[in-house]
């Protein structure tokens, strides 16, 4: 099939996390004419890795679009990414080479509350593979927590799933009692603590956070342990909201693969103050997009 002529200009928004990336692409008017998705792309992969997933993603809308891949550089693109508040991350991306027409780097957190209110000021709390609270208000941003897994993500998938482990292996030991959370994390590793070690020297954080759904499953179920785990990683994500709420944030609302399972566990405080989600990551990305054309 021979590709199209593109409009112009074109945006493209993409949200590179630590699980998958997402790109759409738009049109002057705001129609959507592709999207795409591609592998993990947090910074703490690499920057070569990240980057690649974000053009396979953007390619990937490309070909929905029905766009020859030269489009991208009449495309104006913003481009969250977990990792970019790191030190020297963003000064390094920006001395990068791209594709696009112009190009915009923020953290992924940023563009995901951006998208959650519709561009109103307002706070989110991701809880997906990691944790971080974030609020837009009066043009300031407040950041709370996500400094990275094992020191800070509290409630997260990947926190879920590192306690979890922690307390299978103290039953293994007789040191805790054993229960069927402890017996399903310990017959991941054969029932042998040592293949957990091994697994533990190359694990990630999204291989921790494989294990969060298990724990859900079980604390459904009334498992004592699971129970404890998942109300402490609530109380955790209970602590964000409210010092969301003490930045200025009138809104804030719960994102990501965890939300919907973790918010029944949160203080009813906290669940009054919760609104619901107006848009995505990718709509923050685009907003961001056109935001940088207009101001430019």
């Amino acid at each position: 099939m021979t590709a199209a002529s593109p409009p112009d200009p074109l945006f493209i928004g993409v949200d590179g996390g630590g699980t998958g990336c997402r790109a759409r692409i738009e049109d002057a008017k705001g129609s959507l004419l592709g999207t795409g998705i591609a592998g993990p792309a947090a910074l703490r992969l690499g920057f070569d890795r990240a980057l690649a997933e974000v053009k396979k993603a953007c390619h990937a809308a490309l070909e929905e679009a029905e766009l020859g891949s030269d489009a991208l550089g009449l495309a104006h693109a913003a481009v969250g990414l977990a990792g970019v508040g790191r030190k020297g991350s963003l000064e390094q991306l920006v001395l990068r080479q791209h594709p696009f027409r112009s190009i915009v780097y923020v953290n992924d957190a940023t563009i995901a509350c951006i998208g959650a209110h519709g561009k109103r000021d307002g706070g989110i709390v991701i809880v997906g593979t990691g944790s971080v609270g974030f609020a837009v208000v009066g043009g300031q941003e407040f950041r709370v927590g996500g400094y990275g897994f094992p020191i800070s993500d509290e409630g997260s998938g990947a926190d879920l799933g590192l306690h979890a482990i922690r307390m299978a292996l103290r039953a293994y030991d007789e040191r805790a009692v054993v229960t069927s959370l402890t017996r399903d994390v310990m017959t991941r590793f054969n029932n042998d603590p040592f293949e957990a070690v091994a697994w533990m020297d190359h694990a990630t954080a999204t291989d921790y956070a494989t294990f969060a759904p298990l724990v859900m499953r079980h604390a459904d179920a009334g498992d004592p342990i699971a129970r404890r785990i998942v109300r402490d990683a609530a109380e955790q994500i209970d602590e964000l909201v409210r010092r969301l709420c003490e930045c200025g944030a009138a809104r804030v609302a719960l994102l990501g693969g965890l939300a919907s399972s973790m918010q029944p566990w949160l203080a009813p405080d906290v669940q009054r103050r919760l609104v619901a989600v107006e848009g995505d990551a990718v709509d923050g990305a685009l907003h961001l997009a056109r935001r940088a054309v207009m101001k430019g």
